[in-house]
């Protein structure tokens, strides 16, 4: 079983409340995300990706792991639960990341470097989803979003593996990054434990000839198949 750091207690109470108390821990933790080279080279790769039905609070949260040589899918995990956390822009780990540490636990590979398909740094207050799961997981994060949150960019060149930094208040905070030609980009930032060189890095080297890289392409199709009722798919692994 993979396992993960009691970082805090989730905010709970009036819904007017919420958001108050989540900024606040929000702008405590920050502190601690450490954006910084990768120690050792990784072998493994997880992604990560949520998916709800319109109007419901039912999560679907999958996680699949892949080999980064080869980029097999070695192990998937996923499951169904409810939304502890009302829809807030800016808040959104608070109402994804806790279904997303349930599937965590039911892995048996520990993935060496995990991609969530959303943002790091390049968020109002530096932590997205990937840098809050990654204080929680204790391993290197980061987010590959498919828009943008915060920030402005140049537009990278058209052709596959050019980027263009993503600034806020004069701040790097992310890379718009070409992973197909004349493709739109994505949004790729750091989230903990790692730098936006290696991100971008990894995020091209993730490469299945769509413009979403594998790890967050398949979770994606995994909690699809979550949400269609197709969990048989998660025994086969």
């Amino acid at each position: 079983m993979a396992h993960y750091v009691h970082l805090h207690d989730w905010p709970t109470g009036p819904v007017e409340r919420l958001s108050t108390e989540a900024v606040l821990l929000q702008n405590r933790l920050r502190d601690q995300v450490r954006i910084e080279p990768l120690t050792k080279t990784p072998e493994t790769i997880a992604g990560c990706d949520i998916s709800f039905n319109k109007f419901e609070e039912t999560v679907y949260a999958g996680i699949v792991v892949l080999r980064l040589d080869t980029l097999e899918t070695i192990e998937e995990a996923g499951v169904v639960s409810t939304a502890p956390f009302p829809y807030i822009p800016g808040l959104l780990s608070f109402r994804e990341i806790p279904s997303l540490l349930e599937a965590w636990q039911k892995l048996k590979i520990e993935p060496d470097v995990v991609m969530f398909d959303g943002h790091g740094t390049a968020h109002p207050r530096r932590i997205g989803i990937a840098s809050h799961a990654g204080l929680f997981l204790n391993r290197p994060t980061f987010g590959c979003g498919k828009s943008v949150l915060v920030g402005k960019y140049d537009e990278p060149a058209p052709e596959r593996g050019n980027w263009s930094p993503m600034t806020h208040y004069r701040e790097v905070i992310g890379a718009a990054l070409r992973t197909k030609n004349k493709v739109n980009p994505v949004y790729v930032s750091p989230g903990h434990l790692i730098d936006l060189e290696t991100a971008i890095a990894l995020t091209l080297q993730c490469n299945g000839g769509y413009r979403i890289p594998e790890p967050t392409r398949r979770a994606h199709n995994l909690v699809n198949a979550l949400r269609r009722g197709e969990q048989g798919d998660l025994s086969k692994l």
